[in-house]
């Protein structure tokens, strides 16, 4: 499946479009090796979804372990914010989500990335900070800021699907595949004859 073609189907699993994935979970777009990063796009990957994000965690650790680096990375299109996960070697790194929700500083571990502490050095801000001692400016600065950074990490990290070219150095096919979420839902017929499988 095309890049392009598996878009319009995350888009609408993204937003709850899809018969019988009310929540966009049961299915993801696993990408062909670009430039050396193999992409698993859709809702299932989501490092601040609240019921999801144990299991995001887990997963990255272990991919990480297997193959040194494994990250995970919401951004929503429409001023709904950004999250990152970094995990290397088995380890955890950082996760920290900015997308409005009280509950995002429950899900921060980690300490501040470089490219974090930078990006705040660049607004004036200071590189290592507590948000209990944080000024509401500054507070309100940063998180501001944090609402666009997902792309801006995913690129200097890896790779930014929002930043693909035609010089992207692609191998293999990417598929559309069912998550473990499949299970708990009722998927049309139609959905499995798009080269689905079993994503482990």
């Amino acid at each position: 499946m095309t890049f392009t073609e598996a878009e319009e189907i995350i888009e609408e699993d993204g937003h709850g479009g899809a018969e019988g994935n009310p929540d966009g979970r049961a299915r993801v777009y696993v990408s062909p090796e670009l430039d050396g990063w193999t992409l698993v796009i859709g809702p299932w990957c989501n490092p601040c979804d609240v019921e999801r994000s144990d299991d995001v965690l887990h997963l990255c650790r272990e991919l990480s372990a297997r193959y040194g680096q494994a990250q995970a990375y919401y951004y929503g299109a429409q001023g709904d914010g950004s999250a990152w996960l970094v995990a290397q070697d088995g380890v955890l790194l950082r996760r920290y989500c900015e997308t409005g929700d009280g509950e995002n500083a429950y899900l921060t571990l980690g300490e501040p990335l470089p490219i974090e502490r930078a990006h705040r050095e660049q607004l004036g801000l200071a590189a290592d900070w507590d948000e209990a001692t944080e000024s509401d400016e500054d507070e309100d600065e940063w998180k501001c800021a944090a609402f666009e950074l997902a792309p801006q990490i995913a690129a200097a990290l890896g790779v930014s699907p929002l930043e693909l070219t035609p010089d992207t150095r692609a191998v293999g096919t990417g598929v559309i595949a069912l998550t473990l979420h499949a299970t708990e839902v009722q998927t049309e017929p139609s959905d499995l004859d798009t080269g689905a499988g079993l994503l482990t």
